[in-house]
Order: structure tokens, then sequence, then C-alpha cells
């Protein structure tokens, strides 16, 4: 089941030069974070219950670098949480919704995370996150 929206990701050239705008808003770095796998830095920006995710590459391969060298930065994905991931794919496969990541696998903040395709969904990157455990973040 999906519970809210988690947060928005923000493919950045630089997390420090976009941060300058949202501490404007007012807005204060909660933790900024390393995803190695993805070949990403991570700084997150608490908003209410949900949050915004500027995304960094760390490595010239990165998935996000590519974007930005397509489409410039600015919005990446929006982020879905949900009680249970493996039961989330699983319904989406069944309904014939085209997955990126067949498999959860590890996301920032310990979290369980998996994209689902755009061609799929209109056209918007979805990724679907799965919190990790209390005290395990």
């Amino acid at each position: 089941m999906i519970k809210r929206i988690a947060h928005v990701g923000i493919a950045t050239q630089s997390i420090a030069a976009a941060r300058e705008f949202y501490n404007c808003l007012g807005l204060e770095l909660n933790s900024v974070e390393g995803v190695e796998d993805q070949k990403v830095k991570v700084a997150i920006l608490e908003v209410g219950d949900s949050a915004i995710e500027l995304i960094e590459a760390t490595q010239e391969d990165s998935l996000i670098k590519r974007f930005i060298d397509k489409r410039g930065p600015g919005l990446h994905h929006m982020t879905l949480e949900v009680d249970n991931l493996e039961e989330q794919l699983a319904f989406l496969r069944e309904k014939g919704i085209k997955l990126i990541d067949e498999k959860p696998r590890q996301g920032a903040e310990g979290s369980l995370i998996a994209f689902v395709h755009p061609d799929s969904t209109g056209g918007v990157l979805i990724e679907l996150s799965q919190p990790a455990p209390e005290g395990l973040s």
C-alpha cells in the first residue's frame, strides 16, 4: 500500500550550490550520504512529513550525470513510500507494469528501493521506498 509521497529527487550538478536556494526557503539540511552503488551523493531536506532529495553524481558514469548531460538539472523522480516493497513489486508485475528494478535494492537512509519505468507511469520516474526499520537507518 502507498503511504505517502516520501520525497522528490532533484538532480543537481552541485548539492552545495543547490542548497543555497533551499536555505533561502528556510529548509535545513537533514543529512548527506553517499549511495555508492548508484554513484551519487544525496542531501535530504525535510519538508513536513516529506522531503526534497538533492542528488549529485560522484562519478562520470553515474546515471545522474547522464541525466543532467541529457536533460539538465531538475526534477528526476518522485518517491512513494510503501509498507512492503516486495508485495508492491509483485502487485505491479501482475498488472503488467514495467519495472526498472525487479527486486528491492539498498537506498539512502537504510531504505529498500525499486524504480518503476517511466513508460508505465506517464513519463515520470517513480521510486518506491520501504523505510528502514526503526533504529536501523
